[in-house]
């Protein structure tokens, strides 16, 4: 089984809309980092700008349904227009699944971040479709209790 919801990408402006949706649905942030909290990268180097970025922001809005957003982060994603700033998210229940669905979905299409292990604890990966729609899978473990 999946979840689906929606990730908004703002050129510059995340923050503010997350602030303004906030205030709307109400509730907290689940979670709120800036490009500035990542490890180094080979290559990839941050103005105190771009460092200053949300790079994940996410508000539960009810039921199951988690608004998630960041910046385009400049040269970290350089061809955000407005038009073409959101994706899919889609949550599995297990690393199967995501495999699966992150196969079919880039069938095709472009792999933008090949499912992967990340530094935030997730197994993500990010795709284009062979429709031009965005669709990011993640799976995380469950947390041992």
């Amino acid at each position: 089984m999946a979840t689906i919801n929606p990730y908004l990408i703002f050129v510059g402006n995340c923050e503010e809309a997350f602030n303004y949706y906030k205030k709307v649905f109400g509730g907290d942030f689940s979670s709120f980092n800036r490009f500035g909290e990542m490890p180094p990268r080979e290559g990839v180097a941050l103005s105190s700008e771009q460092k200053n970025m949300v790079m994940h922001v996410s508000l539960p809005i009810g039921g199951d349904t988690v608004l998630m957003g960041s910046d385009d982060g400049g040269a970290l994603s350089p061809n955000t227009i407005v038009g073409n700033n959101f994706s899919l998210m889609v949550n599995a229940d297990t690393r199967e699944l995501a495999d699966r669905l992150f196969s079919q979905l880039s069938l095709d299409g472009e792999i933008i971040m090949p499912l992967e292990n990340t530094f935030w604890g997730s197994y993500f990966g990010q795709c284009i479709d062979r429709f031009g729609i965005g669709w990011m899978i993640s799976f995380e473990e469950p947390v041992a209790e």
